[in-house]
């Protein structure tokens, strides 16, 4: 019998399969610290990963906490400054890929990770911008993971943190962001792809099991479906073992255990 596995494994396991070999990855925490160090614990070992602290190269053998947890410095090829990171390497156009994660998405992706509700008066407030705006504007490519919600894929957003696809077209062009912004959103239902004229995110992939009808459905806007839609690949068992034993290895470390 194929292996069970959860819709969030799913979902990094899917966002790790994006990651090439190789690539420049400027990584933010949660869900994409996880598929990008699934990625290079799989197939792209040479993936180059970066988080915003400073840290270059860096091979956590957990899940870092935060982008200061030490981990990530102890394990590094190098650490720089935070403002070479960001004026050097990411502003100078030398990252491949940001991956980040959101609070909220909109049709062109653009992300708040700000405040939920009024920004005077909001019902939640978020962990803020960090460096997502310019990972957003400046990595050449980007890629979006969270949980697909009508809470979470949203018509318009409640405070705007970092730009995608702006209001879609060539809006992003005429704002002379540098880099493609995102091209793909990975969430626990399946996979977006922003149109290649109007920029609007549509529905490419389904993981397994998963029905159209159910992702419009979780989307807040009227979604976009390809004509081919496809089916993500399945988890393969070396791709649920490693990123088990990282969440175990991740689970004993910071409980003391390690």
């Amino acid at each position: 019998m194929p292996e069970t596995y959860t819709s969030d494994e799913m979902m990094t396991i899917a966002a790790s399969r994006m990651v090439r070999n190789g690539a420049a990855l400027f990584v933010g925490i949660g869900l994409p610290s996880a598929a990008a160090n699934l990625a290079r614990l799989t197939h792209a070992p040479d993936t180059v990963l970066i988080y915003e602290s400073g840290t270059i190269g860096t091979k956590p053998t957990v899940l870092p906490l935060s982008i200061g947890d030490s981990e990530l410095a102890e394990t590094a090829d190098a650490v720089v400054s935070v403002p070479e990171m960001f004026a050097y390497w990411l502003q100078g156009g030398r990252i491949d890929l940001g991956f980040l994660g959101a609070a909220q998405i909109d049709r062109y992706a653009n992300i708040n990770s700000t405040v939920i509700g009024d920004y005077r008066k909001p019902s939640t407030r978020l962990p803020g911008a960090g460096g997502a705006p310019e990972i957003a504007a400046s990595s050449k490519e980007v890629l979006i993971t969270l949980r697909h919600s009508t809470r979470a894929l949203v018509a318009k957003l409640d405070f705007v943190t970092s730009v995608g696809h702006v209001d879609g077209g060539d809006s992003r062009e005429k704002m002379r962001l540098p880099g493609k912004g995102p091209t793909a959103v990975i969430t626990d239902l399946g996979i977006l792809t922003p149109d290649p004229v109007t920029r609007e995110l549509t529905l490419t992939s389904i993981h397994p099991g998963v029905e159209v009808d159910t992702v419009v459905k979780a989307t807040g806007w009227p979604l976009k479906v390809a004509a081919d839609i496809k089916t993500t690949a399945p988890p393969t068992a070396e791709e649920l073992s490693v990123l088990r034993d990282l969440h175990a290895r991740t689970a004993r470390a910071h409980a003391g255990q390690a």
